[in-house]
């Protein structure tokens, strides 16, 4: 299933790992992105940190892990190609993957539908 975040982020969760990135909706709102910084492997991350960071030509930008856990590792893809991110945000422009520590934490999130209504408010 996927969440979503007020600050635009996504978790697509399988088990206990989830995958994370921005939404359509943040990428356009960004425009043409030219560098991604991912986190490092391993790296633990409590939700709500600043997990990784997205630049474009008109403002860079923090991305929040939306749950705790630990990185299992960063998109070296969007590292390398960051306009993946424009081209396909919701799919290959993933940022991390992450091994859920507290799965309840996604009961505080969005799902599809709401966060489309949160979206048409803006």
């Amino acid at each position: 299933m996927r969440y979503f975040t007020e600050d635009h982020e996504w978790i697509e969760v399988d088990g206990a790992i989830g995958t994370v990135g921005i939404s359509e909706y943040a990428q356009s709102q960004l425009g043409d992105i030219v560098f991604v910084d991912v986190p490092a492997d391993g790296r633990q991350l409590s939700k709500g940190d600043e997990a990784a960071v997205v630049e474009s030509v008109k403002a860079a930008s923090d991305v929040y892990s939306p749950v705790s856990g630990s990185v299992l590792e960063g998109n070296p893809a969007v590292s390398d190609s960051p306009d993946l991110v424009n081209s396909d945000a919701e799919g290959e422009g993933w940022f991390f993957r992450i091994t859920l520590s507290d799965e309840a934490e996604l009961d505080e999130l969005m799902d599809e539908a709401a966060y489309e209504a949160f979206v048409a408010k803006l």
